[in-house]
């Protein structure tokens, strides 16, 4: 796909919208881009109880997190779809709130405000390597075999993602091991439902299938009190300034903190960069050889939102994994993006109907669309050895951590060990040398913290 067709605002077809968003050359429509916008926000909604829920832990205010993570929605979200075109949900990942909230305000003793602090301080070398192009060198770099696997990486993260807020999935507290949930508890039976229904819609090509098995499921888990009905369905937003510039920049440049602050960049950086990969894929955005065009731009809109999501108390805003349930709904172009960011703006009027849907009512889109996306491990070439043997333990190190940042960092870094030990050297590429110091420290932070 061409450079100019990919984010081609000069076409002559129909309205605004589709010169603006190219929609022609992408072959999608208005009606179908904005389903995917309100799938994608449903799919993601449930970050909103999530994310506040995490940093009340160490000592924000939970009703000032909310506004302030339904605002990083918002204006992430609109500047990815009027500056990149892409069908991209941009807002707080959980690891950045749980490293914030729950390990550094929590565990350590460290201030939110310098843990907000970090955060920004990452942000702001996440946009100046963006604007240097380094990350796109980066990216580039990553071997075929790695690209061609993340998606199977990241779909298996997100199917146990799927499972666990499904119930279906537990974690065992002795074994520290995944154990089978009870499959007759109300919220497993709720997210079956939905799964079977989504299921039998995607089978006959219902357009919305994903969307109405949410719905379906949110309604079918009222009576089995698993769906929780507001006692009121519009609430004035809680108020921003608790945690409204409330970030210690300088105290966040202390020295003990760097470990911290490298855990942040290297987890961010990777989780984004197999993020707008794995869902430009399941888009078809990228070309033939795996990259997406002028990828600088989505990367801008992360670096952005994650400098500037900080000064809002919300950390670490990034493309989301949960866009993916959009680009399988057939988002394509911003306009998905900006149907879920009026969405999102909506429910700082409307927070408890958006909070009433249960994440058992979301978890059979994100169970089948990380199952839907192991499909690409058929394009990588697992009888050559030492090219599918990093994908391999790319998905296996995301399912132990938990973190499909970490798994790309781990086949990364097993790619460069094991070409080197088959003394096949050459077809290591040199910015993957580079890469191999920042990894290995990465890691050595990562058994530390």
């Amino acid at each position: 796909m061409a450079d100019n067709t990919f984010y081609s605002t000069t076409s002559t077809q129909g309205s605004w919208l589709e010169r603006r968003f190219a929609l022609y050359s992408r072959g999608s429509s208005v009606r179908t881009e904005c389903l995917a916008g309100i799938t994608g926000f449903l799919a993601a909604a449930y970050l909103l109880v999530v994310i506040p829920g995490l940093l009340a832990v160490g000592g924000m205010d939970k009703g000032a997190a909310t506004t302030g993570t339904i605002l990083v929605f918002v204006g992430g979200t609109l500047l990815m779809a009027f500056y990149a075109n892409l069908p991209f949900i941009v807002g707080p990942g959980i690891g950045g709130s749980v490293l914030v909230g729950v390990t550094l305000a929590g565990s350590e003793g460290i201030g939110w405000q310098v843990g907000l602090g970090i955060a920004c301080w990452s942000g702001i070398l996440f946009f100046l390597l963006t604007k240097f192009g380094l990350r796109e060198v980066v990216t580039r770099s990553v071997p075929q075999s790695i690209k061609l696997g993340l998606t199977a990486s990241i779909g298996l993260f997100v199917a146990v993602l799927g499972f666990r807020n499904a119930g279906l999935v537990l974690a065992n507290a002795k074994t520290n091991a995944l154990m089978l949930g009870d499959f007759l508890s109300p919220g497993a039976l709720v997210a079956l439902c939905g799964l079977f229904l989504a299921i039998a819609l995607q089978a006959r090509r219902i357009p919305g299938s994903i969307l109405w098995a949410i719905l379906v499921a949110t309604l079918i888990g009222i009576p089995m009190g698993v769906t929780k009905l507001p006692s009121s369905f519009i609430d004035m937003p809680h108020s921003l300034t608790p945690v409204l510039g409330q970030i210690d920049m300088i105290g966040a440049l202390n020295i003990a903190f760097l470990p911290f602050l490298f855990v942040f960049f290297a987890s961010e950086f990777f989780s984004t960069m197999g993020t707008t990969l794995a869902v430009g894929g399941e888009a078809g955005l990228l070309d033939e050889e795996g990259n997406m065009p002028n990828i600088n731009r989505p990367f801008v809109v992360d670096s952005i939102a994650a400098a500037v999501g900080p000064w809002l108390g919300i950390p670490a805003a990034t493309a989301l994994i949960e866009s993916s349930a959009a680009a399988e709904a057939g988002g394509k172009t911003g306009i998905t993006a900006l149907a879920a960011a009026v969405m999102f703006l909506l429910m700082l009027l409307f927070t408890p109907v958006a909070l009433m849907i249960p994440k058992e009512a979301t978890a059979p889109a994100l169970i089948l669309i990380g199952l839907n996306m192991f499909s690409g491990l058929r394009k990588v070439d697992l009888g050559n050895f030492t090219d599918g043997l990093p994908v391999l333990m790319m998905v296996m190190i995301t399912l132990i951590a938990n973190s499909f940042g970490t798994g790309i960092a781990g086949g990364l870094l097993f790619y460069i060990v094991i070409k080197a030990i088959a003394g096949k050297w050459r077809e290591i590429p040199l910015g993957l040398w580079i890469l191999a110091v920042p990894l290995v420290y990465y890691f050595a932070t990562l058994v530390k913290h």
